[in-house]
C-alpha cells in the first residue's frame, strides 16, 4: 500500500479524501522498525471482556485492526448496548472521554510547527489575559505532559463529601453548562500544586488550558479548529464535538453510571453537556474513527496530522507513578510483554474506553465498556490489551507457595494496572 503525503493547511481537505480512499500505510514511529504482529488471542480478549461485564458493565467490545498489505479487522462483542436488550455493537458511537486529549495535543503540535506557539515558553503567553496568574510560568510542554502543577478542577465537581456519584452527576454535570475559563478559575483558586516540571500529576485542567490556547491563537472556536484540522481531513464521519448539546446523534451505545451504592440500579448517563471537561474529554467518536486517527498520527508526516519531529516529541514519554505507564505529549505509553503501545484511555460518565496502537501504526486496539465509576470494569478493559496486541501467552509456571502475598493468585500473568484518570 503506497504512502500518501498529506499537506496542511491549504490542501488538507483534498488530502483527507486521498487518505480515506487509500488508507495510508503508517510509517514506523520514533525510529522503531515495523514488524509483523502476533495474531491476537481472541479467546483471551473475549475472556477479559466477559470479566468486564461480570464486573458490572452491561456490555463491552474490542475492535482490533491490522494495516499492511491486506487490512484486517477483528471484532469481539459481549453483552448489551443498552438495558433494553440491544446487543452490543462495535460500530456505534460513544463518548471517548480523555481520548479527546490526543486530538487537543495534535492541534497544539500543529500550531507549534507553524511557529504560533513555543512549547518551551510559559503557556500563559498564549492565553487570553487573566486566565492564569502572572507568576505561573509552566510551559506548554509541561502542560501537555501533566507536569505543570495545575490542580484538576474536576475534583471540585466530583469529590463532594457525603454525596453519591449519581447525585453529583445530576447536580453538577448532566445539564450544567460551564465556560472553559470558569473551569480554569476553579483550579487556579487552589494555587500551584508543585514546582512545574518536578513531577507528574494528571490534570484535566491542563487540557482545558490547551483548548483555550488553541482558540486564542487561531481566533476560532475549538470545535471549528478540530473540524478543520482533524475531523474533516481524515474523514472521521462518526466523530463530533457538540458541547453543550446533550445528545449523541445517530446509532450509539448507551452509557451507564454505576451508583456508589451497588445495590442501586445503573443510571443512564448518556445525555450530558460535556462542558465540565470540554477539550479535555468531550469528544464523541467510533472505534473506526479512533483507529483512523491513531494510524494517521503514528504515520507522522505521511499521515498529514503532525511532522515526524512532532511525533517523536509526542512519543518521548516520561515515567509516571503507575508501573508500565509513561506519558508524553498527549499520548500515554504502555509497556506490554511484546513491546510498547501508544494511545490514551477515557472514562466519562457511562463510557469506559482504551485506544492504543503499535509504534508503526500497523495494529490498533479500541475497547469499550458502557459503565463507569467501577474500577473492576476498567481493569477488565486493561486486561484486553495484552491478548489483543501480543497474542496467546505461553502457559505460566505454577506459582510457588512462597509467592509474594501482594500478588493475587487469580491475577493474569501480564495484568496491567488501572491508570490514574479513572474519572475522565
Amino acid at each position: 500500500m503506497a504512502k500518501t503525503s498529506l499537506l496542511r493547511p491549504l490542501a488538507v481537505a483534498a488530502a483527507g479524501a486521498v487518505l480515506v480512499a487509500t488508507g495510508a500505510l503508517p510509517a514506523a514511529a520514533a525510529g522503531q522498525t515495523t514488524t509483523d504482529a502476533a495474531a491476537p488471542d481472541l479467546a483471551g480478549v473475549r475472556a477479559a471482556l466477559q470479566a468486564t461485564t461480570a464486573a458490572g458493565a452491561p456490555g463491552a467490545f474490542a475492535v482490533i485492526r491490522d494495516h499492511g498489505t491486506a487490512d484486517r479487522t477483528r471484532s469481539v462483542s459481549v453483552g448489551l448496548a443498552d438495558l433494553d436488550g440491544t446487543p452490543m455493537n462495535s460500530s456505534w458511537r460513544f463518548r471517548v472521554g480523555s481520548n479527546s486529549k490526543m486530538f487537543a495535543a495534535v492541534l497544539v503540535m500543529q500550531l507549534a510547527e507553524e511557529g504560533r506557539i513555543d512549547l518551551d515558553r510559559p503557556l500563559r503567553e498564549y492565553l487570553p489575559e487573566g486566565v492564569l496568574p502572572e507568576s505561573w510560568t509552566m510551559t506548554g510542554r509541561q502542560v501537555l505532559e501533566h507536569r505543570a502543577g495545575v490542580y484538576d478542577h474536576t475534583n471540585d465537581l466530583l469529590e463532594q463529601a457525603g454525596e453519591e456519584t449519581t447525585s453529583a452527576f445530576e447536580a453538577r454535570i448532566r445539564n450544567t453548562v460551564y465556560d472553559p475559563r470558569a473551569l480554569v478559575a476553579m483550579s487556579v483558586k487552589h494555587g500551584l500544586q508543585y514546582t512545574p516540571g518536578s513531577r507528574y500529576a494528571y490534570s484535566n485542567t491542563d487540557y482545558v488550558l490547551l483548548g483555550l490556547a488553541v482558540e486564542h491563537l487561531t481566533g476560532q472556536a475549538f470545535p471549528e479548529v478540530l473540524n478543520e484540522r482533524i475531523i474533516q481531513p481524515l474523514g472521521l464521519r462518526g466523530t463530533s464535538f457538540v458541547v453543550p448539546d446533550r445528545t449523541i446523534r445517530g446509532a450509539h451505545v448507551t452509557g451507564y453510571l454505576t451508583n456508589d451504592d451497588r445495590t442501586k440500579p445503573l443510571l443512564d448517563s448518556t445525555e450530558q453537556t460535556g462542558s465540565w471537561v470540554w477539550s479535555a474529554g468531550a469528544l464523541i467518536s467510533t472505534a473506526e474513527d479512533l483507529d483512523r486517527f491513531l494510524s494517521a498520527l503514528m504515520a507522522g508526516r505521511d499521515g498529514g496530522l503532525v511532522s515526524d519531529a512532532s511525533l517523536q516529541q509526542m512519543t518521548a514519554a516520561l515515567p509516571t507513578p503507575t508501573p508500565k505507564i509513561s506519558y508524553g505529549l498527549g499520548l500515554r505509553r504502555i509497556a506490554l510483554s511484546c513491546g510498547d503501545v501508544y494511545g490514551h484511555g477515557g472514562i466519562v460518565q457511562g463510557f469506559n474506553t482504551q485506544s492504543f496502537t503499535t509504534p508503526d501504526g500497523r495494529r490498533s486496539v479500541v475497547v469499550l465498556a458502557n459503565a463507569s465509576n467501577n474500577g473492576a470494569v476498567t481493569q477488565g478493559l486493561m486486561n484486553t490489551l495484552e491478548p489483543a496486541f501480543c497474542g496467546k501467552q505461553p502457559a505460566a509456571a505454577p506459582r510457588s507457595n512462597f509467592a509474594p502475598s501482594s500478588v493475587p493468585a487469580s491475577a493474569p500473568v501480564n495484568s496491567l494496572p488501572v491508570v490514574e484518570d479513572t474519572r475522565i
